[in-house]
């Protein structure tokens, strides 16, 4: 099991108001999994993402990744499960605009303390693996959404994590751009990447092998149909 949260609830205080945003979520992912949990807007699948993320931390409930309970986690382990355990792809790519497409690759393993010779090698490797072995020395400005986001993937990966955690991948896409991103997760989920999608999009989520609903801060276990 890669994943275990039980009776996750997340509160905030809004002056004088408390404000339940997730109630009682309950949700279990096994290792190589592709879920995706889809959500309107407001719907309080990105508080959840956040939580699952190590990015937030639940009001109460238990979460575990990968055996590791969560809440017995200081700052600097969450900030090493999160470079180590757990791959991010965000709607906006978030890649730095002055480094190159190895560069920005590479990060993640700079954080890791990994020794240059094998940083380079890794990264190389890991844009190979999302179809960019002839744009490496490219810039974002140089490079279609698609590609960014084949970037970011690559990024991702490249610590080898136990989840990739893709939140709105292909909102900033076009359509074509869009589909090859999806047809480049359902071959890393191949592989045996394990995925954890998050979105609105009822297209893109039809594509996970398992999905699940979210509403008013209330997790549907069912699939949907």
């Amino acid at each position: 099991m890669i994943l275990q949260l039980e009776q996750i609830c997340k509160e905030y205080i809004q002056g004088s108001m408390r404000v339940s945003v997730l109630k009682n979520i309950t949700f279990f992912m096994e290792e190589g999994e592709y879920v995706a949990v889809m959500g309107p807007s407001g719907s309080g699948k990105t508080t959840l993402m956040n939580i699952i993320g190590c990015l937030d931390q639940a009001t109460s409930g238990t979460y575990c990744l990968d055996g590791k309970d969560i809440k017995t986690c200081s700052e600097a382990q969450m900030a090493d499960i999160r470079l180590r355990k757990i791959g991010f792809v965000f709607q906006n790519f978030n890649l730095l605009p002055r480094q190159n497409a190895l560069e920005n690759v590479e990060l993640p393993l700079t954080y890791a303390k990994i020794p240059k010779k094998e940083r380079r090698q890794r990264a190389e490797e890991a844009l190979c693996r999302v179809g960019l072995k002839d744009r490496i020395r490219f810039l974002p400005s140089q490079l279609s959404g698609g590609q960014k986001q084949r970037v970011a993937i690559a990024r991702a990966l490249v610590n080898h994590p136990k989840l990739l955690l893709a939140d709105e991948p292909t909102g900033a896409l076009d359509s074509r751009s869009g589909e090859q991103v999806m047809e480049l997760f359902q071959k890393l989920n191949e592989e045996g990447t394990s995925i954890l999608m998050i979105t609105h999009d009822a297209d893109v989520s039809s594509r996970a092998k398992r999905r699940v609903l979210i509403r008013d801060g209330i997790l549907r276990q069912e699939d949907m149909e």
